[in-house]
């Protein structure tokens, strides 16, 4: 039987372990509670610019080509240095051998030392190689710099999708709230017999028309977040911020550092500062290089070679030279190798003139960028003046008309048709507003600056 005190002590012991669980659970359900009533995080757009440069794979896979390409250079570099090496060999022979009391073959024998090898082209090989290597690291950095810019844009066009879309819910939702009042009123006045059934019945269904486009734009709002968490890496609720309103005279210094806005300046800047203008410059002094390698590897290759040795056998013979120093120098000419010589330097020249046209080609697509963006910003600002107008018009006149119904000088149908009328100047405002927002980014890109514009705490460089 178990002793009474023994009995007392476990009994004490349980209920202090069940004090320390409640406490804990206690704790815990606080802590829950405050992280449930804690409101979900606000991003600014530099707040998704750091994000993703932070945190997107795909950014962090293009990265991996500029410390590849690093490493080509490396690669490059290592043919101008010399060649160290260190070796040892260990040999058992399966008998001895004299011959006149010397030995011929020992028992075994050991060999070892080190050596420096250093080959070097006449024509200057390795150095045009190196000087390609070079240019090719700096060309994937502006390649890198040209894709972080265009999915920094998309990650803008999707910060500003959720700006658009949560205001579409807005105006759904404020136009549910109009609709409702309307409703109520007409219900008012049909009881009085001011109006007609039909037109109770027809705000019911313009109602029940309204709601559903609010779920709609509610599940498009919840898309359009997720779609800008995956972009830049993030989990949880989270809001945006509102964009500012733009001017027009500050515009043109947002977009290229100088005002007015014109196209002939904003090509100028483009040829300048565009990340693909450089990349493909780069790429055509890289392939003169190659150019310049190729035709070096018809010259003759010098070879310098010094080497330490040093030897044992058992038995040991009197013979044998235990330790040995010497140089060489070596001039190696290939003769004949199946025309490898003669087809690489076609093959470089080849690409010495697609890297030509490649230039060629990049600058007229990027002249036809500026222009397509430069006349979609043109348009996006002045469908923004006309939108403006509209939406105040828009909203005076339903002010305006749902006086008039209340006096019953206004038909229902006047008062839905004002409500539909202000719901799309309303939208096609929001769509409008946050177009010429992209239509600005999207011009800063065509002109080169956009990467520039990114505050230097949201962007990275590559060093």
């Amino acid at each position: 039987m178990e002793p009474k005190g023994l009995h007392m002590i476990n009994v004490r012991y349980l209920a202090i372990a069940s004090v320390i669980c409640f406490f804990i659970s206690f704790l815990i359900v606080i802590a829950y509670s405050f992280a449930a009533a804690e409101p979900p995080r606000e991003y600014t757009l530099d707040d998704a610019y750091r994000l993703a440069l932070a945190q997107a794979e795909r950014i962090r896979i293009v990265e991996q080509d500029v410390a590849i390409a690093d490493r080509g250079r490396d690669k490059a570099l290592s043919a101008l240095l010399p060649r160290l090496t260190a070796f040892y060999g260990y040999t058992r022979f399966s008998d001895q051998q004299t011959g006149g009391g010397f030995v011929i073959q020992p028992d075994s024998a050991q060999n070892w030392g080190g050596r420096a090898d250093y080959s070097l082209s006449l024509g200057g090989k390795e150095f045009f190689a190196l000087k390609s290597a070079s240019l090719a690291a700096d060309r994937s950095k502006f390649t890198y710099d040209a894709f972080r810019e265009a999915y920094l844009l998309g990650t803008a066009a999707a910060y500003y999708d959720v700006l658009q879309a949560k205001r579409q819910t807005e105006i759904a939702r404020a136009s549910i709230e109009r609709l409702t009042k309307y409703r109520d009123a007409a219900k008012t006045r049909l009881r009085i017999g001011e109006v007609t059934k039909t037109a109770v019945l027809r705000a019911e269904a313009e109602l029940s028309g309204a709601q559903s486009d609010l779920i709609r734009l509610d599940n498009l709002e919840k898309y359009a977040k997720a779609f800008l968490a995956r972009t830049i890496s993030i989990e949880g609720d989270f809001t945006v911020q509102d964009a500012a309103d733009i001017d027009e005279e500050s515009a043109g210094r947002i977009v290229l550092g100088c005002a007015p806005l014109t196209l002939q300046c904003a090509a100028e800047r483009a040829y300048v500062e565009r990340a693909e203008v450089k990349a493909a410059e780069l790429l055509i002094g890289s392939a003169q290089s190659q150019v310049s390698a190729a035709r070096a590897a018809f010259f003759p290759s010098l070879g310098l070679s010094g080497v330490y040795s040093r030897s044992n056998q058992s038995p040991s013979s009197i013979l044998a030279v235990k330790e040995s120093i010497y140089g060489a120098l070596t001039l190696t000419f290939p003769l004949f190798e199946g025309g490898l010589r003669v087809a690489e330097a076609r093959e470089a020249s080849s690409k010495l003139r697609q890297a030509e046209l490649t230039f060629s080609d990049t600058k007229r697509d990027i002249a036809l960028d500026v222009e397509q963006s430069y006349l979609q910003l043109m348009t996006a600002r002045g469908v923004l003046h006309s939108l403006a107008d509209q939406v105040s018009f828009a909203r005076d006149n339903y002010t305006a008309v749902s006086r008039q119904f209340d006096y019953g000088l206004a038909t229902s149908l006047d008062v839905l048709d004002a409500n539909n009328l202000l719901v799309s100047a309303e939208r096609q405002y929001a769509t409008a507003k946050y177009a010429y927002h992209i239509s600005l980014l999207r011009m800063q890109r065509s002109a080169g600056l956009f990467l520039k514009s990114i505050p230097a705490s949201a962007s990275g460089k590559v060093e």
